[in-house]
């Protein structure tokens, strides 16, 4: 659970901060002998400010309620 609440407010707070996760990736257009040519692709996860808030809280409310213990 604790692991869970990590992870969410990283989400949270690179969503708030730079408006998704993006990342380049590089594909291979042809490959001919001694002949290749590659192109780099971009992609993104775009996460809404709505969305990144409501991770961030989702995420300490998972970690603060793991710290807790339950008495019976």
């Amino acid at each position: 659970m604790k692991l869970a609440g990590i992870v969410l407010i990283v989400i949270g707070i690179v969503g708030l901060i730079f408006g998704g996760i993006s990342w380049t990736r590089d594909e291979t257009v042809l490959d001919a002998g001694p002949l290749e040519i590659e192109t780099e692709q971009r992609e993104s996860i775009p996460i809404g400010p709505i969305a990144s808030g409501v991770a961030l809280a989702a995420g300490l409310v998972l970690v603060v309620s793991s710290g807790r213990r339950a008495v019976v």
